[in-house]
Protein backbone atom coordinates (compact mmCIF):
# COMPACT_ATOMS: atom_id res chain seq x y z
CA UNK A 1 0.00 0.00 0.00
CA UNK A 2 0.95 3.41 -0.52
CA UNK A 3 0.78 6.40 1.22
CA UNK A 4 -0.52 9.66 -0.60
CA UNK A 5 -0.89 13.11 -0.30
CA UNK A 6 -4.22 15.47 -0.79
CA UNK A 7 -3.60 15.07 -4.86
CA UNK A 8 -3.49 11.67 -4.81
CA UNK A 9 0.10 11.47 -6.05
CA UNK A 10 2.94 9.70 -3.99
CA UNK A 11 4.53 12.41 -0.79
CA UNK A 12 6.50 12.60 2.02
CA UNK A 13 4.17 14.03 4.42
CA UNK A 14 4.32 13.49 7.85
CA UNK A 15 2.73 9.57 9.11
CA UNK A 16 0.44 11.64 11.40
CA UNK A 17 -1.23 13.38 8.49
CA UNK A 18 -1.83 10.72 6.45
CA UNK A 19 -4.35 8.14 6.82
CA UNK A 20 -3.57 4.20 7.99
CA UNK A 21 -5.50 1.37 8.26
CA UNK A 22 -5.93 -1.44 10.58
CA UNK A 23 -6.91 -4.54 8.35
CA UNK A 24 -5.62 -5.32 4.94
CA UNK A 25 -9.21 -4.53 3.16
CA UNK A 26 -9.44 -0.46 4.75
CA UNK A 27 -6.89 0.97 2.25
CA UNK A 28 -9.63 1.72 -0.52
CA UNK A 29 -8.97 -0.72 -2.71
CA UNK A 30 -10.90 -3.51 -4.01
CA UNK A 31 -10.66 -6.68 -2.48
CA UNK A 32 -12.36 -10.54 -2.39
CA UNK A 33 -13.90 -11.88 0.33
CA UNK A 34 -12.58 -15.06 1.94
CA UNK A 35 -12.12 -18.12 -0.27
CA UNK A 36 -14.48 -20.36 1.70
CA UNK A 37 -17.38 -18.45 0.79
CA UNK A 38 -19.03 -20.20 -1.95
CA UNK A 39 -19.31 -22.84 0.29
CA UNK A 40 -21.26 -21.25 3.03
CA UNK A 41 -23.23 -18.96 0.80
CA UNK A 42 -24.66 -21.77 -1.79
CA UNK A 43 -22.69 -25.08 -1.60
CA UNK A 44 -23.79 -26.15 1.64
CA UNK A 45 -27.57 -25.47 0.15
CA UNK A 46 -26.58 -26.99 -3.37
CA UNK A 47 -25.93 -29.99 -1.26
CA UNK A 48 -28.80 -30.58 1.03
CA UNK A 49 -31.26 -29.82 -1.86
CA UNK A 50 -29.24 -33.09 -3.78
CA UNK A 51 -29.49 -34.62 -0.68
CA UNK A 52 -33.62 -34.36 -0.45
CA UNK A 53 -33.90 -34.94 -4.29
CA UNK A 54 -31.88 -38.28 -3.79
CA UNK A 55 -33.76 -39.61 -0.88
CA UNK A 56 -36.80 -38.75 -2.45
CA UNK A 57 -36.49 -39.30 -6.22
CA UNK A 58 -34.36 -42.31 -6.09
CA UNK A 59 -36.01 -44.91 -7.30
CA UNK A 60 -37.09 -42.14 -10.84
CA UNK A 61 -33.02 -41.17 -10.85
CA UNK A 62 -32.23 -45.08 -11.02
CA UNK A 63 -34.77 -45.22 -14.38
CA UNK A 64 -33.64 -42.22 -16.34
CA UNK A 65 -29.78 -42.82 -15.92
CA UNK A 66 -30.18 -46.38 -16.22
CA UNK A 67 -33.40 -47.52 -18.23
CA UNK A 68 -32.57 -51.03 -18.29
CA UNK A 69 -34.11 -51.08 -14.83
CA UNK A 70 -37.90 -49.67 -16.07
CA UNK A 71 -37.24 -53.11 -18.55
CA UNK A 72 -37.69 -55.82 -15.89
CA UNK A 73 -40.19 -58.31 -15.12
CA UNK A 74 -42.82 -56.71 -12.72
CA UNK A 75 -42.50 -58.08 -9.34
CA UNK A 76 -38.39 -58.30 -9.94
CA UNK A 77 -36.12 -56.25 -8.11
CA UNK A 78 -33.79 -53.84 -9.47
CA UNK A 79 -29.97 -54.66 -8.96
CA UNK A 80 -28.25 -52.19 -6.89
CA UNK A 81 -26.92 -49.14 -8.70
CA UNK A 82 -23.44 -49.91 -7.27
CA UNK A 83 -23.59 -53.68 -8.24
CA UNK A 84 -24.69 -52.84 -11.59
CA UNK A 85 -21.79 -50.39 -12.09
CA UNK A 86 -19.12 -53.26 -10.71
CA UNK A 87 -20.36 -55.85 -13.02
CA UNK A 88 -21.12 -53.68 -16.04
CA UNK A 89 -17.09 -51.94 -15.71
CA UNK A 90 -18.87 -48.73 -15.72
CA UNK A 91 -17.52 -47.48 -12.62
CA UNK A 92 -15.15 -45.24 -14.46
CA UNK A 93 -17.83 -43.46 -16.56
CA UNK A 94 -19.78 -43.24 -13.43
CA UNK A 95 -16.66 -41.58 -11.92
CA UNK A 96 -16.04 -39.52 -14.71
CA UNK A 97 -19.89 -38.02 -14.93
CA UNK A 98 -19.34 -36.90 -11.02
CA UNK A 99 -15.96 -35.38 -11.35
CA UNK A 100 -17.36 -32.97 -14.52
CA UNK A 101 -20.49 -32.02 -12.45
CA UNK A 102 -18.05 -31.11 -9.22
CA UNK A 103 -15.76 -29.55 -11.35
CA UNK A 104 -18.91 -27.46 -13.22
CA UNK A 105 -19.78 -26.69 -9.69
CA UNK A 106 -16.28 -25.29 -8.75
CA UNK A 107 -15.59 -22.93 -11.77
CA UNK A 108 -19.18 -21.48 -10.98
CA UNK A 109 -18.26 -21.17 -7.27
CA UNK A 110 -14.58 -19.48 -8.19
CA UNK A 111 -16.57 -17.12 -10.34
CA UNK A 112 -19.14 -15.95 -7.94
CA UNK A 113 -16.39 -15.48 -5.56
CA UNK A 114 -13.82 -14.00 -7.69
CA UNK A 115 -16.67 -11.19 -8.46
CA UNK A 116 -17.33 -10.10 -5.24
CA UNK A 117 -15.62 -7.66 -4.44
CA UNK A 118 -15.55 -5.10 -1.40
CA UNK A 119 -14.10 -1.55 -0.81
CA UNK A 120 -13.82 0.81 2.31
CA UNK A 121 -13.07 3.97 1.57
CA UNK A 122 -12.60 7.38 3.87
CA UNK A 123 -16.53 7.95 3.59
CA UNK A 124 -18.25 4.55 2.38
CA UNK A 125 -18.42 1.56 2.33
CA UNK A 126 -19.06 -0.79 -0.89
CA UNK A 127 -20.09 -4.43 -2.36
CA UNK A 128 -20.03 -5.20 -5.95
CA UNK A 129 -21.23 -8.87 -6.82
CA UNK A 130 -23.05 -11.15 -9.55
CA UNK A 131 -21.46 -12.69 -12.49
CA UNK A 132 -24.36 -12.24 -15.20
CA UNK A 133 -26.18 -9.75 -13.05
CA UNK A 134 -24.05 -6.99 -11.18
CA UNK A 135 -24.72 -5.32 -8.15
CA UNK A 136 -23.90 -2.64 -6.73
CA UNK A 137 -24.35 -1.44 -2.96
CA UNK A 138 -23.29 1.51 -1.05
CA UNK A 139 -23.05 2.37 2.92
CA UNK A 140 -22.31 5.80 3.54
CA UNK A 141 -20.21 5.80 7.07
CA UNK A 142 -22.08 8.91 8.04
CA UNK A 143 -25.17 7.24 7.97
CA UNK A 144 -24.54 4.11 9.60
CA UNK A 145 -26.27 2.77 12.17
CA UNK A 146 -24.28 -0.26 13.31
CA UNK A 147 -22.25 -2.64 12.46
CA UNK A 148 -23.15 -6.28 13.07
CA UNK A 149 -21.17 -9.25 13.78
CA UNK A 150 -22.52 -12.66 13.44
CA UNK A 151 -21.24 -15.95 13.45
CA UNK A 152 -23.37 -19.11 12.19
CA UNK A 153 -22.42 -22.67 13.61
CA UNK A 154 -20.74 -23.83 10.22
CA UNK A 155 -19.19 -20.41 10.04
CA UNK A 156 -17.78 -20.50 13.60
CA UNK A 157 -16.78 -24.38 12.42
CA UNK A 158 -14.91 -22.41 9.43
CA UNK A 159 -13.29 -19.95 11.51
CA UNK A 160 -15.81 -17.05 9.63
CA UNK A 161 -17.91 -14.56 10.36
CA UNK A 162 -20.20 -11.91 8.30
CA UNK A 163 -20.51 -8.63 8.93
CA UNK A 164 -23.38 -6.37 8.09
CA UNK A 165 -23.38 -2.45 7.78
CA UNK A 166 -26.64 -1.36 8.81
CA UNK A 167 -27.66 1.67 6.87
CA UNK A 168 -30.36 4.51 7.12
CA UNK A 169 -33.13 3.23 5.12
CA UNK A 170 -35.26 0.18 4.39
CA UNK A 171 -33.21 -3.00 3.25
CA UNK A 172 -30.54 -0.46 3.54
CA UNK A 173 -27.73 -2.75 4.90
CA UNK A 174 -24.24 -3.67 3.16
CA UNK A 175 -23.37 -7.82 4.01
CA UNK A 176 -19.99 -8.60 3.82
CA UNK A 177 -20.05 -12.35 4.04
CA UNK A 178 -17.96 -14.05 4.81
CA UNK A 179 -14.60 -13.09 6.01
CA UNK A 180 -12.02 -14.68 8.22
CA UNK A 181 -13.17 -13.74 12.22
CA UNK A 182 -9.72 -11.89 12.42
CA UNK A 183 -10.27 -9.63 9.56
CA UNK A 184 -13.97 -9.10 10.61
CA UNK A 185 -13.16 -7.63 14.07
CA UNK A 186 -10.55 -5.20 12.37
CA UNK A 187 -12.94 -4.34 9.80
CA UNK A 188 -15.41 -3.24 11.98
CA UNK A 189 -13.02 -1.52 14.11
CA UNK A 190 -11.90 0.26 10.81
CA UNK A 191 -15.90 1.47 9.87
CA UNK A 192 -16.93 2.71 13.52
CA UNK A 193 -13.50 4.59 13.28
CA UNK A 194 -14.24 6.11 10.17
CA UNK A 195 -17.64 6.96 10.36
CA UNK A 196 -16.99 8.41 14.11
CA UNK A 197 -14.64 10.83 12.13
CA UNK A 198 -11.63 9.50 13.60
CA UNK A 199 -8.83 8.76 11.64
CA UNK A 200 -7.82 5.15 11.92
CA UNK A 201 -4.86 3.75 13.61
CA UNK A 202 -1.97 5.93 13.56
CA UNK A 203 1.68 4.62 12.39
CA UNK A 204 3.02 3.31 8.97
CA UNK A 205 1.39 -0.30 7.99
CA UNK A 206 3.51 -2.34 5.85
CA UNK A 207 2.01 -4.12 2.95
CA UNK A 208 2.08 -8.13 3.65
CA UNK A 209 2.05 -11.41 1.28
CA UNK A 210 -1.22 -12.93 1.20
CA UNK A 211 -1.35 -16.47 1.78
CA UNK A 212 -2.49 -18.79 -0.42
CA UNK A 213 -6.19 -19.98 -1.23
CA UNK A 214 -5.66 -22.95 0.35
CA UNK A 215 -3.40 -21.74 3.52
CA UNK A 216 -6.04 -18.80 4.09
CA UNK A 217 -9.04 -21.79 4.31
CA UNK A 218 -6.92 -23.91 6.35
CA UNK A 219 -5.95 -21.08 9.04
CA UNK A 220 -9.70 -19.77 9.16
CA UNK A 221 -10.65 -23.62 9.97
CA UNK A 222 -7.99 -23.87 12.55
CA UNK A 223 -9.04 -20.72 14.61
CA UNK A 224 -12.31 -21.48 14.37
CA UNK A 225 -11.80 -24.59 15.89
CA UNK A 226 -10.03 -23.02 18.84
CA UNK A 227 -12.21 -20.59 18.70
CA UNK A 228 -15.26 -22.70 19.87
CA UNK A 229 -12.73 -24.33 22.61
CA UNK A 230 -11.69 -20.95 24.24
CA UNK A 231 -14.99 -19.16 23.46
CA UNK A 232 -15.37 -15.68 22.14
CA UNK A 233 -12.86 -12.93 21.89
CA UNK A 234 -14.42 -9.96 23.68
CA UNK A 235 -10.85 -8.22 24.47
CA UNK A 236 -11.68 -5.45 23.17
CA UNK A 237 -14.69 -4.36 25.21
CA UNK A 238 -13.98 -1.17 27.14
CA UNK A 239 -14.94 -2.81 30.23
CA UNK A 240 -16.11 -6.39 30.00
CA UNK A 241 -19.73 -7.45 30.27
CA UNK A 242 -21.76 -5.00 32.35
CA UNK A 243 -24.18 -7.64 33.00
CA UNK A 244 -24.57 -11.23 34.11
CA UNK A 245 -27.53 -13.42 33.19
CA UNK A 246 -27.42 -16.81 35.27
CA UNK A 247 -28.40 -19.65 33.62
CA UNK A 248 -31.19 -20.49 36.02
CA UNK A 249 -32.64 -16.55 35.90
CA UNK A 250 -32.86 -17.20 31.57
CA UNK A 251 -35.20 -20.22 31.94
CA UNK A 252 -37.10 -19.10 34.80
CA UNK A 253 -37.88 -15.84 32.54
CA UNK A 254 -38.71 -17.85 29.74
CA UNK A 255 -41.46 -19.96 32.02
CA UNK A 256 -42.56 -16.92 33.43
CA UNK A 257 -43.86 -15.45 30.54
CA UNK A 258 -47.04 -15.06 28.42
CA UNK A 259 -46.05 -17.65 25.97
CA UNK A 260 -46.42 -20.13 28.87
CA UNK A 261 -50.17 -18.78 29.93
CA UNK A 262 -50.92 -19.96 26.42
CA UNK A 263 -49.19 -23.06 26.93
CA UNK A 264 -51.34 -23.79 30.00
CA UNK A 265 -54.45 -22.60 28.43
CA UNK A 266 -53.92 -24.73 25.08
CA UNK A 267 -53.15 -28.00 27.81
CA UNK A 268 -56.35 -27.27 29.76
CA UNK A 269 -58.29 -26.72 26.38
CA UNK A 270 -57.30 -30.54 25.16
CA UNK A 271 -57.77 -31.93 28.75
CA UNK A 272 -61.11 -30.63 28.13
CA UNK A 273 -61.83 -31.76 24.97
CA UNK A 274 -60.29 -35.06 25.69
CA UNK A 275 -62.75 -35.53 28.44
CA UNK A 276 -65.74 -34.81 25.94
CA UNK A 277 -63.93 -37.78 23.25
CA UNK A 278 -63.42 -34.78 21.39
CA UNK A 279 -60.30 -37.19 20.10
CA UNK A 280 -59.42 -35.43 16.83
CA UNK A 281 -58.01 -32.33 19.09
CA UNK A 282 -55.72 -34.77 20.50
CA UNK A 283 -53.96 -34.84 17.24
CA UNK A 284 -52.69 -31.37 17.86
CA UNK A 285 -50.97 -32.26 20.75
CA UNK A 286 -47.75 -33.40 19.62
CA UNK A 287 -46.89 -30.86 17.14
CA UNK A 288 -48.21 -27.85 19.78
CA UNK A 289 -45.76 -29.04 21.91
CA UNK A 290 -43.02 -29.72 19.56
CA UNK A 291 -43.68 -25.62 18.83
CA UNK A 292 -43.88 -24.53 21.98
CA UNK A 293 -40.25 -26.84 22.86
CA UNK A 294 -38.52 -25.01 19.99
CA UNK A 295 -39.49 -21.56 20.59
CA UNK A 296 -38.36 -22.08 24.44
CA UNK A 297 -34.90 -23.88 22.88
CA UNK A 298 -34.54 -21.03 20.78
CA UNK A 299 -35.00 -18.26 23.23
CA UNK A 300 -32.98 -20.04 25.73
CA UNK A 301 -29.91 -20.04 23.86
CA UNK A 302 -30.53 -16.60 22.02
CA UNK A 303 -29.97 -15.58 25.98
CA UNK A 304 -26.68 -17.26 26.77
CA UNK A 305 -23.22 -15.83 26.25
CA UNK A 306 -25.26 -12.37 26.86
CA UNK A 307 -23.03 -9.70 27.26
CA UNK A 308 -23.45 -6.04 27.28
CA UNK A 309 -20.10 -3.38 27.21
CA UNK A 310 -19.39 0.24 26.65
CA UNK A 311 -16.75 0.91 23.97
CA UNK A 312 -15.42 3.96 22.72
CA UNK A 313 -17.68 3.15 19.36
CA UNK A 314 -20.57 2.80 21.18
CA UNK A 315 -22.63 -0.15 23.07
CA UNK A 316 -21.54 -3.60 21.82
CA UNK A 317 -24.40 -6.31 22.79
CA UNK A 318 -23.50 -9.97 22.17
CA UNK A 319 -25.74 -13.17 22.45
CA UNK A 320 -26.47 -16.55 20.94
CA UNK A 321 -25.03 -20.02 21.77
CA UNK A 322 -25.23 -21.30 18.46
CA UNK A 323 -24.85 -18.30 15.98
CA UNK A 324 -23.39 -15.42 17.71
CA UNK A 325 -24.27 -12.02 16.83
CA UNK A 326 -22.14 -9.14 18.35
CA UNK A 327 -23.73 -5.88 17.60
CA UNK A 328 -22.25 -2.32 17.77
CA UNK A 329 -24.97 0.79 18.07
CA UNK A 330 -22.69 4.00 18.29
CA UNK A 331 -24.06 7.19 19.84
CA UNK A 332 -27.09 8.86 19.05
CA UNK A 333 -28.69 5.81 16.89
CA UNK A 334 -30.86 4.70 19.88
CA UNK A 335 -34.10 6.73 19.17
CA UNK A 336 -36.63 5.29 22.04
CA UNK A 337 -35.97 2.83 24.53
CA UNK A 338 -38.32 1.03 27.08
CA UNK A 339 -37.68 -0.46 30.29
CA UNK A 340 -40.87 -3.46 30.95
CA UNK A 341 -41.74 -5.62 33.76
CA UNK A 342 -44.61 -8.57 33.00
CA UNK A 343 -46.70 -8.97 36.23
CA UNK A 344 -45.17 -12.53 36.68
CA UNK A 345 -41.37 -11.59 37.25
CA UNK A 346 -42.91 -8.55 39.71
CA UNK A 347 -42.33 -10.47 42.58
CA UNK A 348 -38.75 -11.67 41.15
CA UNK A 349 -37.77 -7.72 40.92
CA UNK A 350 -36.80 -8.69 37.00
CA UNK A 351 -37.24 -6.49 34.13
CA UNK A 352 -36.41 -6.02 30.18
CA UNK A 353 -34.67 -3.55 28.54
CA UNK A 354 -35.80 -2.67 24.23
CA UNK A 355 -34.94 -0.23 21.97
CA UNK A 356 -35.62 1.25 18.88
CA UNK A 357 -33.35 1.72 16.14
CA UNK A 358 -32.98 1.65 12.49
CA UNK A 359 -32.39 -1.69 11.55
CA UNK A 360 -31.61 -1.72 7.76
CA UNK A 361 -33.77 -4.63 7.34
CA UNK A 362 -37.46 -5.09 5.94
CA UNK A 363 -40.35 -5.39 8.27
CA UNK A 364 -40.86 -8.80 7.74
CA UNK A 365 -37.44 -9.78 8.98
CA UNK A 366 -38.07 -11.55 11.95
CA UNK A 367 -34.34 -11.08 13.22
CA UNK A 368 -35.61 -7.32 13.96
CA UNK A 369 -37.10 -8.47 17.14
CA UNK A 370 -34.28 -10.07 18.24
CA UNK A 371 -32.33 -7.00 18.20
CA UNK A 372 -34.32 -5.17 20.27
CA UNK A 373 -34.13 -6.68 23.41
CA UNK A 374 -30.67 -4.94 24.41
CA UNK A 375 -31.45 -6.25 27.84
CA UNK A 376 -33.36 -9.79 28.01
CA UNK A 377 -33.78 -9.99 32.18
CA UNK A 378 -32.34 -8.16 34.57
CA UNK A 379 -32.44 -6.67 38.22
CA UNK A 380 -32.92 -3.41 38.80
CA UNK A 381 -29.40 -2.85 39.27
CA UNK A 382 -28.61 -4.26 35.69
CA UNK A 383 -31.53 -2.17 34.53
CA UNK A 384 -29.47 0.80 36.07
CA UNK A 385 -26.13 0.19 34.17
CA UNK A 386 -27.75 -0.56 30.83
CA UNK A 387 -30.11 2.74 31.25
CA UNK A 388 -26.69 4.51 31.75
CA UNK A 389 -24.92 3.64 28.55
CA UNK A 390 -27.97 3.61 26.60
CA UNK A 391 -28.88 7.11 27.67
CA UNK A 392 -25.40 8.90 29.09
CA UNK A 393 -26.63 12.48 28.66
CA UNK A 394 -29.58 12.40 31.29
CA UNK A 395 -28.60 14.38 34.72
CA UNK A 396 -29.03 12.87 38.16
CA UNK A 397 -31.94 14.57 38.92
CA UNK A 398 -33.50 12.92 35.48
CA UNK A 399 -32.27 10.22 36.62
CA UNK A 400 -34.24 10.44 39.75
CA UNK A 401 -37.66 11.24 37.55
CA UNK A 402 -36.56 7.83 35.51
CA UNK A 403 -36.21 5.35 38.49
CA UNK A 404 -37.88 6.54 41.30
CA UNK A 405 -40.49 8.21 39.63
CA UNK A 406 -41.06 6.45 36.34
CA UNK A 407 -39.89 2.79 36.69
CA UNK A 408 -41.04 2.04 40.65
CA UNK A 409 -43.49 5.22 40.59
CA UNK A 410 -45.37 6.63 41.26
CA UNK A 411 -44.85 8.53 44.86
CA UNK A 412 -46.97 11.00 46.86
CA UNK A 413 -44.99 13.89 44.98
CA UNK A 414 -45.49 12.58 41.49
CA UNK A 415 -44.55 15.12 38.84
CA UNK A 416 -45.94 13.33 35.80
CA UNK A 417 -49.30 14.37 34.37
CA UNK A 418 -51.50 11.34 34.80
CA UNK A 419 -55.27 10.19 34.10
CA UNK A 420 -57.67 13.20 35.25
CA UNK A 421 -60.41 12.05 37.82
CA UNK A 422 -62.95 12.07 35.04
CA UNK A 423 -61.56 10.15 32.87
CA UNK A 424 -59.96 7.26 35.21
CA UNK A 425 -62.99 4.94 34.19
CA UNK A 426 -60.81 4.37 30.98
CA UNK A 427 -58.05 3.43 32.80
CA UNK A 428 -59.32 1.70 36.01
CA UNK A 429 -56.10 -0.19 36.91
CA UNK A 430 -53.56 2.36 35.08
CA UNK A 431 -54.58 5.60 36.24
CA UNK A 432 -51.71 6.79 38.76
CA UNK A 433 -49.43 4.78 36.23
CA UNK A 434 -50.60 6.18 33.05
CA UNK A 435 -48.18 9.95 32.65
CA UNK A 436 -46.21 12.18 31.00
CA UNK A 437 -43.72 14.37 31.72
CA UNK A 438 -41.04 16.32 29.84
CA UNK A 439 -37.11 16.41 31.02
CA UNK A 440 -34.24 18.76 29.79
CA UNK A 441 -33.10 15.52 27.61
CA UNK A 442 -35.99 13.25 26.53
CA UNK A 443 -39.88 12.77 27.06
CA UNK A 444 -40.84 9.88 29.71
CA UNK A 445 -44.19 7.89 29.20
CA UNK A 446 -44.63 6.05 31.92
CA UNK A 447 -47.87 3.25 31.77
CA UNK A 448 -49.33 -0.22 32.73
CA UNK A 449 -50.21 -1.39 36.40
CA UNK A 450 -50.19 -5.21 35.18
CA UNK A 451 -47.49 -4.58 32.63
CA UNK A 452 -45.44 -1.87 34.08
CA UNK A 453 -43.28 -0.09 31.15
CA UNK A 454 -41.74 3.27 30.95
CA UNK A 455 -40.70 4.87 27.41
CA UNK A 456 -37.98 7.23 27.10
CA UNK A 457 -37.35 9.29 24.01
CA UNK A 458 -34.45 11.10 23.75
CA UNK A 459 -35.50 15.07 22.25
CA UNK A 460 -32.44 14.81 19.86
CA UNK A 461 -34.03 11.72 18.19
CA UNK A 462 -37.48 12.99 18.04
CA UNK A 463 -38.75 13.47 14.59
CA UNK A 464 -42.17 14.66 15.77
CA UNK A 465 -45.08 14.97 18.43
CA UNK A 466 -48.58 14.42 17.96
CA UNK A 467 -51.94 15.21 19.27
CA UNK A 468 -55.03 13.01 18.98
CA UNK A 469 -58.44 12.64 19.84
CA UNK A 470 -61.39 10.21 19.44
CA UNK A 471 -65.18 10.98 19.94
CA UNK A 472 -64.65 9.38 23.41
CA UNK A 473 -61.62 11.71 24.55
CA UNK A 474 -63.82 14.88 23.54
CA UNK A 475 -66.46 13.71 25.68
CA UNK A 476 -64.09 13.20 28.74
CA UNK A 477 -62.25 16.67 27.59
CA UNK A 478 -58.68 14.25 27.33
CA UNK A 479 -56.10 13.25 24.59
CA UNK A 480 -53.28 11.29 24.04
CA UNK A 481 -49.59 12.01 23.26
CA UNK A 482 -48.01 10.63 20.52
CA UNK A 483 -43.91 10.69 19.63
CA UNK A 484 -43.17 9.89 16.25
CA UNK A 485 -39.69 7.88 16.08
CA UNK A 486 -38.26 5.23 13.93
CA UNK A 487 -40.86 2.13 14.45
CA UNK A 488 -39.69 -0.70 17.01
CA UNK A 489 -41.20 -3.09 19.66
CA UNK A 490 -40.73 0.42 21.55
CA UNK A 491 -44.72 2.13 22.86
CA UNK A 492 -44.22 5.80 22.32
CA UNK A 493 -47.58 6.78 22.71
CA UNK A 494 -49.97 7.90 25.66
CA UNK A 495 -53.80 8.41 25.68
CA UNK A 496 -56.36 9.55 28.14
CA UNK A 497 -54.49 12.75 29.53
CA UNK A 498 -56.03 15.97 30.61
CA UNK A 499 -56.57 17.84 27.22
CA UNK A 500 -54.93 21.22 28.38
CA UNK A 501 -51.74 19.14 30.12
CA UNK A 502 -51.51 17.20 26.31
CA UNK A 503 -51.64 20.44 24.54
CA UNK A 504 -48.89 21.93 26.91
CA UNK A 505 -46.93 18.94 26.65
CA UNK A 506 -47.26 18.96 23.25
CA UNK A 507 -46.01 22.86 22.60
CA UNK A 508 -43.11 22.37 24.95
CA UNK A 509 -42.10 19.04 23.68
CA UNK A 510 -42.27 20.62 20.00
CA UNK A 511 -39.59 23.49 21.17
CA UNK A 512 -37.45 21.42 23.17
CA UNK A 513 -37.04 19.05 19.95
CA UNK A 514 -36.07 21.65 17.82
CA UNK A 515 -33.67 22.95 20.25
CA UNK A 516 -31.90 19.53 21.18
CA UNK A 517 -31.66 18.17 17.31
CA UNK A 518 -30.04 21.87 16.43
CA UNK A 519 -27.14 21.18 19.22
CA UNK A 520 -26.79 17.18 18.41
CA UNK A 521 -23.54 15.96 16.60
CA UNK A 522 -23.77 12.34 17.82
CA UNK A 523 -23.52 11.30 14.14
CA UNK A 524 -20.03 12.37 14.24
CA UNK A 525 -19.71 11.37 17.73
CA UNK A 526 -15.39 11.18 17.75
CA UNK A 527 -15.61 15.05 16.03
Amino acid sequence: MTDTDPAGEPGDAPLRARPVVRSPYSDGEWHRLHPLTPLLRGGLTLLVIIGVIVANLRERLVEWVFPVFSELPPGELPPDPVDFLLANNLILLAGGAALVVLVVLLVLFRLSWRFHTLRIGEDDVEVRSGVLFRTHRRAPLDRVQGVNLTRPMVARLLGLAKLEVVGAGLDANVKLEYLSGKDAEAIRGDILRLASGRRLAEGRVEPGVRASLARQAADAVGSGLQGLVDGEDLSDAEPESIVRIPFGRLVASRVLSGSSLVLVAFVAGIVVAASLSTLWLLFTVVPMFLAFGAYYVRSIAQGLRYSIAPTVDGVRVTFGLFTTVSEVVPPGRVHAIEVRQPLMWRPFGWWTISVNRLSGRSSTDTSNDQLAAVLPIGTRADVERVLRILAPGLSAEEWTLVFRDGILGPVDDDPYVTTPRRARWLRPLSWRRNGALLTADALLLRRGWVWRSLSVVPLARLQSIGLRQGPVARATGTAGLVAHVIAGNVQTSLGVLDRDDALDLFERTARAGVDAAAIDRTHRWAG
